[in-house]
């Protein structure tokens, strides 16, 4: 991941800005269930990383020896979500969406970005049918979807909001919306029209964590369900002072209600994606009454033993 990267993060300030004011009430919200149902649903963190046909995890958090046709299976009983990039460079097959669900773990959600002759067209595809594919492509995972992600261009800014709104009007999947001009954060108002349109919708925030553009770490949650992109910088120190205070943060939004976050970690080449993922894992494992699962190294116990546990 190139965005926000940078060659010396000695001077960056990591710090998580303060709570808008406006999450408390967007989570007081979420925090009474629905009378009319006699379910209520667990809080879930869900922990992931980019992708599985990464042969350096063979014997790290696939057992040594597994196939690349066995990569999938093995990821979704160590991570129980992931960030599905391919999607941004195609519309799956039906056969494919299809052996992605049957290869899944009952509990594991697919966060597929959206299309990029979508993300990155003038009209967001909103004079066309891709969305309708997309959608319908997408929504072959059934009980295995989580939310799809759009990732908006640099150049996208609030100037075209109206076009944003065009395309949550035909978008009929969750949804979450990653802004990243400047001017979405330069002037507060033009944040608080973001977040208004995105709860309107009933669409989720994208909140990047990276070194260089520590405004996109902007705090906003627009609905009871938060994605969360967490870029590293190869282990360094302050890769899990960061995550000390992402389980912080998380554990005060979940106890004021938010109901799920995606949480994935970005490393140079996704090689060491799963250790970062394993430790926020060993930080929130404990967090009463929240579902969670995270990957185990092959250095923390036996792969013999890794594996049994699913």
């Amino acid at each position: 991941m190139e965005f926000g990267k940078l060659p010396d993060i000695s001077q960056v300030d990591f710090r998580l800005p303060p709570d808008p004011p406006g999450n408390a009430l967007i989570l007081a919200k979420s925090s009474h269930p629905n009378p009319k149902s006699a379910i209520r649903n667990p809080q879930s963190l869900y922990v992931g990383a980019t992708g599985w046909s990464v042969k350096e995890w063979v014997g790290k958090i696939y057992p040594k020896g597994a196939k690349t046709p066995e990569y999938l299976r093995h990821y979704t009983r160590q991570f129980n979500t992931i960030e599905l990039n391919t999607t941004h460079y195609r519309i799956p097959d039906t056969f494919t969406v299809q052996h992605w669900f049957d290869e899944a773990a009952d509990d594991f959600r697919f966060c597929p970005k959206v299309l990029q002759t979508i993300s990155h067209a003038a009209d967001l595809g909103t004079s066309g049918d891709l969305i309708h594919r997309f959608c319908e492509a997408m929504s072959g995972l059934g009980s295995k979807l989580g939310p799809c992600f759009i990732q908006l261009p640099p150049y996208f800014g609030v100037e075209k909001i109206g076009v944003l709104e065009a395309f949550l009007k035909q978008f009929n999947l969750p949804l979450a919306v990653e802004v990243r001009h400047e001017n979405w954060f330069s002037n507060p108002l033009n944040t608080g029209r973001l977040i208004e349109l995105l709860s309107k919708y009933e669409v989720s925030t994208v909140i990047t964590d990276v070194a260089g553009r520590r405004d996109v770490a902007h705090m906003q949650l627009s609905n009871d369900k938060v994605l969360v992109r967490f870029v590293g910088n190869n282990l360094h120190p302050t890769d899990f002072t960061r995550l000390d205070d992402w389980a912080e943060r998380l554990g005060h939004w979940f106890s004021m209600g938010l109901k799920a976050c995606y949480f994935f970690t970005h490393e140079p080449d996704n090689l060491l994606a799963p250790d970062l993922a394993a430790a926020f894992y060993e930080k929130t494992k404990t967090m009463g009454g929240l579902a969670v699962r995270g990957p185990r190294l092959s250095d923390q116990e036996t792969q013999g033993q890794q594996m049994s546990l699913f």
